[in-house]
Protein backbone atom coordinates (compact mmCIF):
# COMPACT_ATOMS: atom_id res chain seq x y z
CA UNK A 1 0.00 0.00 0.00
CA UNK A 2 3.12 2.45 0.90
CA UNK A 3 3.90 2.01 -2.76
CA UNK A 4 0.80 3.20 -4.56
CA UNK A 5 0.74 5.98 -2.12
CA UNK A 6 4.01 6.95 -2.91
CA UNK A 7 3.43 6.11 -7.13
CA UNK A 8 -0.02 8.51 -6.61
CA UNK A 9 2.14 11.31 -4.64
CA UNK A 10 4.72 11.57 -7.45
CA UNK A 11 2.03 11.60 -9.80
CA UNK A 12 0.66 14.24 -8.70
CA UNK A 13 3.62 15.58 -8.18
CA UNK A 14 4.97 15.86 -11.37
CA UNK A 15 1.43 16.91 -13.17
CA UNK A 16 1.45 19.89 -10.97
CA UNK A 17 5.20 20.69 -11.77
CA UNK A 18 4.39 20.66 -15.46
CA UNK A 19 0.97 22.49 -14.70
CA UNK A 20 3.51 25.45 -13.19
CA UNK A 21 6.40 24.97 -16.03
CA UNK A 22 3.00 25.27 -18.90
CA UNK A 23 1.76 28.56 -16.72
CA UNK A 24 5.63 30.09 -16.88
CA UNK A 25 6.30 29.14 -20.50
CA UNK A 26 9.37 27.08 -19.74
CA UNK A 27 10.51 24.19 -22.10
CA UNK A 28 9.28 20.99 -19.99
CA UNK A 29 12.19 19.46 -18.05
CA UNK A 30 11.53 16.10 -19.48
CA UNK A 31 11.79 14.38 -23.22
CA UNK A 32 8.25 15.93 -25.09
CA UNK A 33 8.20 11.91 -26.83
CA UNK A 34 7.03 9.06 -25.96
CA UNK A 35 10.76 7.45 -27.40
CA UNK A 36 12.58 9.76 -24.82
CA UNK A 37 10.04 8.78 -22.20
CA UNK A 38 10.93 5.24 -23.35
CA UNK A 39 15.02 6.02 -22.92
CA UNK A 40 14.14 6.90 -19.30
CA UNK A 41 12.00 3.64 -18.57
CA UNK A 42 14.88 1.59 -19.81
CA UNK A 43 17.76 3.48 -17.47
CA UNK A 44 15.67 3.01 -14.55
CA UNK A 45 15.15 -1.09 -15.18
CA UNK A 46 18.43 -0.78 -16.11
CA UNK A 47 19.70 0.37 -12.69
CA UNK A 48 17.16 -1.70 -10.97
CA UNK A 49 18.28 -5.18 -12.55
CA UNK A 50 22.20 -4.17 -12.09
CA UNK A 51 21.63 -3.21 -8.48
CA UNK A 52 19.94 -6.29 -8.23
CA UNK A 53 22.58 -8.47 -9.45
CA UNK A 54 25.62 -6.41 -7.56
CA UNK A 55 24.05 -6.16 -3.85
Amino acid sequence: MDQVLEMIKAFVAGAVLGGIFVALKLPIPAPPTFSGIMGIIGVFIGFITVNKFLN
